[in-house]
């Protein structure tokens, strides 16, 4: 919709302040730059969790009150909605929750009214739903109406007089494998928001053509509703493959048409550990959500739900734009996922069944910038399209959390509000609402993406662990990533400009047993130098010499078999070389601590010193810090610096900002590593213990530059000409945000060590 420029000196003075604080950005290089305004770009300002600030369950569809200083979410785990004041987006502040009777699944503000779609639906084939009327200001339920079946998706008209509900009465999935019909059919409702509040009238759509027309019109199961300046309502159905028009005023069908089918190219189809871009395939769009972009043309999010006669899964995988009358007039087709891929954010669990899954759609215009947004439930990030000049032309990527469901445009206050749906609470990953705002100043994410292939297609590439700068290179970086991916590989980064750059990837081949590759380091004869972490049964701990150019595994180191016998889980988690070709020296950091059999003392962990020459282990004690609110504190790295010294990551499983409680280490320590200091393992004096000092607190600069601090910093690394970078770990984006922080630290001062 458009807004006006802001008229307030008040505002542009907080304008300014959020534009200036914004974090330091760089251009999505691969990008199609266009629209109107190509300096502004969304800025991650604040974050919002929904079980700590409010006792909120999750938080699904959201809306914003008509002032913009407020957001409303439904909650259907607790069956409520909750309020948040986004007064100060960059610290938003919980108000409460109200209970709603029901799980509610979407919701609409009109001024003070906020209307509520709530299923109370005893089965599937007993559907019922009403509409529940809450007053944002006392919190009291003022209306309550019957609609007959289960709600779904509800829109309010930009003049504010009407909204219409979809009545969805959803199938169940495990009755005959999903397919329709299962009965009563859905449809779709009108609301006349005129008089007293608790006597609005409501009539039905007619929807007779979709029934005639439909892949199955007896259960037309619609899914999604917007309405644009003409009240004229979209109406999806999604698994029905269908899309309508209707007249909201009338209640008639003005067109309906089928959404049709796309050709997909160099897409990953099949689950094997793998992001290979192999398959072409040609699947039915099903679209989920929907969105005007003028009053002529809408967008559909094409999540492809639903396995068709011939026992083919949707998973469209991409976005359309539809005239009204049916005519497309764009097809994202396999470039959304490619987009996706490339940022590091494809999650490879769901290949076989739909993709990145996009599932929500929203338009706005920002100033002069007509913006489309894009949401990925799978992939847990937004696309940001300026369709200014009609086709979309990408201008960032979004990370969100996990599982985006709700995105709400804010433009009178350049904001963007992102809900999800899911969390991994336990391990301190919450459902939360992402504020972001449209500011000057070049955009922030990603901060590592991939280049093409030889093919034209995206590097895959996630979960990248262990760093090393090539010694003669300064552009040039080298990542492993772990276990995630069924092979390991080293991933070449490219440092030169922002983004980074991954530009090649070799995969590593020839090793005796799987791979877990967390460590990395260039040796004097340009040979790779990997560690490789074992786990407490299946797979050892491993020093593998690798051929830079081949990949092939050259020598395969073990430790010691007795330290092996007292292994845990946590093996080796950084490597670093020294010295000569043919008489290098090896160091490896074990995670957490291994006791030594009667030894309590579980604070220190070890690292040990290969000597390629003799084939001797040595080993001392690194002291860890003690234990907080964080789990257990391990090590992540290792590297040796220019002055001889070496540095260490040092971290806790914490996962949040800051301010959090269970987020309290990501540092890098320095230390001396002595040969004079190193005996075996079993040594019967014991092992000496090094001293450390505090080199760099990270934890400011993570909390600064992600919407979620991770639990996995996993990687630092020195460049040839002694700039120092670090790398997060993205766990693949599984039960995990998926965002990756790459960053370049500043140097502070005179680092080099004494």
């Amino acid at each position: 919709m458009d807004n006006c420029k802001p008229k307030h000196r008040r505002y542009r003075l907080r304008a300014a302040v959020l534009a200036a604080t914004a974090v330091l950005a760089a251009p999505l290089a691969s990008a199609g730059w266009g629209g109107h305004n190509r300096d502004n770009n969304f800025h991650w300002i604040g974050s919002f969790d929904v079980m700590a600030g409010n006792g909120s369950g999750v938080a699904e569809i959201i809306d914003v009150t008509r002032n913009n200083r407020q957001l409303v979410y439904t909650d259907a785990e607790k069956q409520q909605i909750g309020f948040v004041d986004i007064r100060f987006p960059w610290k938003p502040r919980g108000q409460g929750v109200v209970d709603v009777g029901g799980e509610p699944t979407s919701l609409v503000i009109k001024d003070p009214y906020v209307l509520v779609g709530v299923n109370t639906s005893a089965s599937f084939t007993e559907p019922s739903g009403k509409l529940v009327v809450v007053h944002k200001n006392t919190r009291q339920v003022v209306a309550e109406y019957d609609l007959g079946g289960q709600p779904d998706s509800i829109a309010l008209a930009p003049d504010r007089k009407r909204a219409a509900i979809v009545i969805e009465n959803e199938r169940d999935e495990d009755l005959n494998d999903g397919l329709l019909p299962q009965l009563p059919s859905g449809g779709l409702k009108v609301v006349e928001l005129w008089g007293p509040v608790d006597a609005w009238n409501i009539f039905d759509v007619d929807l007779s053509p979709v029934t005639d027309n439909a892949v199955d019109g007896s259960d037309l199961e619609p899914e999604y509703v917007d309405i644009n300046r003409e009240n004229e309502a979209v109406v999806s159905f999604q698994e029905n493959n269908h899309l309508a028009v209707v007249d909201i005023v009338s209640g008639t069908t003005l067109s309906e048409f089928s959404a049709g089918s796309v050709a997909l190219s160099n897409v990953d189809t099949a689950e094997e550990d793998l992001i290979t871009l192999d398959s072409d395939i040609v699947r039915r769009r099903e679209p989920d959500a929907v969105t005007w972009i003028d009053d002529d043309s809408f967008a559909t999010a094409n999540e492809g739900d639903y396995e068709d006669m011939f026992g083919e899964e949707g998973g469209s995988r991409g976005f359309t734009i539809f005239n009204q009358d049916g005519t497309v007039e764009f097809e994202s087709a396999e470039s959304f996922e490619h987009l996706l891929v490339s940022v590091g954010h494809y999650n490879e669990s769901r290949s076989e069944n739909k993709g990145v899954e996009p599932e929500s759609v929203e338009s706005a215009r920002f100033w002069r910038d007509k913006l489309l947004f894009v949401g990925s439930e799978r992939s847990n990030a937004v696309g940001v399209y300026d369709v200014s000049d009609g086709e979309p032309e990408l201008k960032q990527v979004l990370p969100t959390g996990i599982g985006p469901e709700g995105i709400k445009a804010i433009p009178w206050r350049g904001l963007l509000a992102v809900s999800t749906e899911s969390e991994v609470a336990d391990a301190g990953i919450p459902t939360m609402i992402n504020l972001y705002h449209y500011s000057r100043g070049e955009s922030n994410y990603p901060m590592i993406q991939s280049a093409q292939d030889d093919r034209g297609l995206p590097i895959p590439w996630v979960a990248l662990s262990g760093l090393a700068g090539d010694p003669f290179d300064a552009d040039t970086l080298y990542a492993v990533s772990d276990s995630f991916l069924g092979s390991g590989f080293i991933y070449t980064v490219d440092v030169s400009s922002k983004p980074a750059s991954i530009v090649d990837r070799l995969e590593v081949s020839g090793a005796s047993q799987g791979l877990d590759l967390e460590g990395i380091a260039v040796g004097p004869d340009g040979n790779f130098w990997l560690g490789s972490e074992g786990n407490a049964d299946s797979r050892e701990n491993q020093v593998l010499k690798v051929d830079p150019l081949s990949g092939e595994v050259s020598d395969e180191i073990e430790l010691p078999a007795g330290m092996v016998d007292q292994r845990r889980s946590n093996g080796i988690e950084g490597i670093a070389v020294t010295g000569a070709a043919g008489a290098e020296v090896v160091y490896v950091a074990i995670q957490r601590a291994w006791p030594e059999e009667g030894d309590t003392d579980e604070v220190n962990t070890k690292i040990g010193r290969y000597d390629v020459a003799t084939g001797e282990w040595g080993f001392v004690h690194y002291p860890l810090q003690p234990e907080g609110n964080g789990d257990w504190i391990g090590l992540s790295e290792l590297t040796a610096m220019p002055d001889g010294s070496f540095v260490v990551i040092e971290r806790d499983k914490g996962w949040g900002p800051s301010t959090a409680p269970n987020a309290e280490l990501k540092a890098l320590y320095r230390i001396k590593l002595k040969d004079g200091d190193f005996r075996a393992f079993d040594d019967p004096r014991g092992l000496v213990t090094i001293r450390k000092r505090l080199f760099r607190d990270v934890l400011p600069e993570l909390a600064r530059n992600s919407i979620w601090n991770t639990e996995k910093l996993e990687g630092f690394a020195v460049s040839a000409d002694e700039r120092m970078f670090i790398v997060t770990d993205n766990d693949g984006v599984d039960d995990a945000p998926g965002e990756t922080v790459f960053l370049e630290l500043r140097r502070r001062g005179h680092w080099r060590g004494r």
